[in-house]
């Protein structure tokens, strides 16, 4: 319990992660195709301002801009040899901002997927998998980051695979995956699958849980998935604000501050302890959920039917673990 992550969750029965990455970025001028990490160096004013967001709207934890930091990711952009730079610059600008917050402020080094596809069916293997993440991990240990946080997983593979690397760079870590796929991740795991994972895997995170996804009902409907495990470990739930919807040239997502903020109570409700939101939550709909959060007394643990007449309705009628989700198949990367 040395680690400010673990003592800040001794002293609260709940805490509030950050918004959508990508999405305040796009806002800010970042245009599509480029690598967000590159504005750790270049708009060093511009990512102050996202995480000084994220702190000023309440949340307690925030995630570095190093979702494409690894070796692969950058490799796209000719950056392979700027990993450590990158992700140190992101963490560094990180720190500086809790710091100044007046109040305990966790600052989580972001760490995406590699984009490929683990061995067998793809050419990454575990030992390759291993030392990118590791890589990123200790630019991010450099920078200052509290706790390393793996989020958008599909394969169990590569879940592991960032353990084991985090384990090396000895920092606690988080991790989340995303059920996108009628209640599955990518490659076939289940909000169960994963619940009993993390218990047993070496090195186990400090808390897990899901990001992005299709919808906040989906992802609550994730999460009760993970609390029916009964599991002691705290749970994470990172939704996006509603559905993207395409309109004039650009993506917006249909969430409003109030849906949001409902969504927040239901998630603590469904047993999750750590509370955010990922594609298209905005500082306006954190704002609305800390309020909710700290107002709205505790309720009883929703049901299905209560999560759809609040949040809408799911996007599959199984969530996975009914044996009647999708098979596995190949997946790639994707960013909030």
């Amino acid at each position: 319990m040395s680690d400010a992550l673990s003592k800040l969750l001794a002293t609260r029965d709940w805490l509030m992660a950050d918004g959508a990455t990508g999405t305040t970025l796009f806002n800010m001028g970042l245009q599509s195709g480029d690598a967000p990490e590159f504005w750790n160096v270049d708009e060093i004013a511009k990512i102050t301002a996202l995480y000084k967001g994220a702190v000023d709207a309440g949340s307690d934890i925030f995630l570095t801009n190093t979702f494409g930091g690894n070796a692969s990711r950058l490799k796209l952009h000719d950056a392979q040899n700027r990993v450590r730079e990158l992700n140190r610059a992101g963490a560094e600008i990180g720190r500086e901002v809790a710091d100044k917050a007046g109040r305990p402020v966790i600052v989580a080094g972001s760490v995406g997927p590699t984009g490929d596809i683990m061995a067998p069916m793809g050419t990454l293997t575990h030992e390759l998998a291993v030392e990118m993440f590791h890589e990123q991990a200790e630019g991010l240990k450099e920078g200052g980051a509290d706790v390393l946080w793996v989020e958008t997983i599909s394969a169990p593979e590569e879940f592991k695979a960032a353990a084991e690397a985090f384990r090396l760079a000895d920092m606690p870590w988080c991790g989340t995956m995303s059920f996108d796929t009628a209640g599955r991740s990518m490659m076939g795991v289940t909000s169960a699958e994963l619940a009993n994972m993390v218990e047993k895997i070496p090195n186990g995170p400090l808390a897990y849980g899901a990001n992005c996804g299709v919808g906040s009902s989906d992802l609550l409907r994730t999460v009760l998935g993970f609390s029916g495990q009964g599991h002691a470990r705290p749970i994470i739930a990172k939704g996006n604000a509603g559905i993207p919807k395409y309109h004039e040239g650009h993506i917006h997502y249909d969430g409003t501050p109030e849906l949001m903020a409902d969504y927040a109570c239901m998630a603590r409700d469904s047993g999750a302890t750590i509370i955010g939101g990922c594609c298209g939550t905005t500082p306006e709909h954190l704002s609305a959920m800390r309020e909710a959060l700290e107002t709205r007394p505790r309720g009883e643990k929703p049901t299905l039917d209560e999560i759809a007449a609040k949040l809408g309705g799911f996007s599959s009628e199984s969530d996975g673990t009914d044996n009647k989700g999708p098979s596995a198949r190949g997946r790639t990367g994707r960013r909030r």
